[in-house]
């Protein structure tokens, strides 16, 4: 349990406030995850002005692999719980994902948008004092994961994850907009 609670401490030190430990019952992914496995919701705080959804325990035992998510939203949703734990469950017994992997999220990141998949990113709005999380001997990274469009992730593919990230700078994409259209 120490990883978790250090975890959260990390989480909680760097946003400045209080985290809701949230579980959703997702069989059989739940069945699958690591004890006390959860997603850290962080309410709107000094560092950012929206909600911050964080894993928890996603890669407590991926000694070779260890990353956790955070994903961003405009507002308190449990569907983000639903992504990450399904991510979680994902990375632990299916195939490890890592930075600039794509998800298929399956359906809309939240209501009604048009983004349906994940990718993998540096947490750039934070940095390394959100990314990187030293627990014992080990360094576990702390990446974000931004909701795409399938246009969007076809385009990471054809010219690679730097070139899908240099135009989401270039065109200065809203990622907290739901609504928002196909960089591609």
């Amino acid at each position: 349990m120490a990883y978790k609670e250090k975890l959260i401490d990390h989480y909680e030190n760097y946003f400045g406030v209080k985290g809701s430990r949230l579980n959703l019952s997702i069989e059989p992914t739940t069945g699958k995850l690591a004890d006390g496995f959860c997603v850290l919701e962080i309410p709107s705080n000094t560092q950012h002005q929206m909600y911050c959804y964080c894993t928890v325990g996603m890669s407590i035992d991926h000694l070779d692999n260890a990353i956790e998510l955070v994903v961003y939203s405009p507002k308190s949703d449990l569907a983000l719980v639903e992504l990450l734990t399904v991510c979680a469950s994902y990375h632990r017994n299916d195939a490890a994902l890592n930075l600039h992997h794509t998800v298929n999220i399956g359906q809309p990141w939240i209501d009604g948008s048009l983004c349906d998949y994940g990718f993998i990113s540096l947490p750039y709005l934070d940095g390394e004092a959100l990314e990187l999380f030293q627990f014992e001997d080990r360094l576990v990274n702390c990446y974000w994961l931004i909701p795409i469009t399938k246009e969007e992730r076809d385009y990471k593919v054809e010219h690679g994850a730097e070139a899908l990230e240099q135009l989401f700078e270039d065109k200065q994409f809203d990622y907290l907009d739901p609504q928002r259209e196909s960089l591609v």
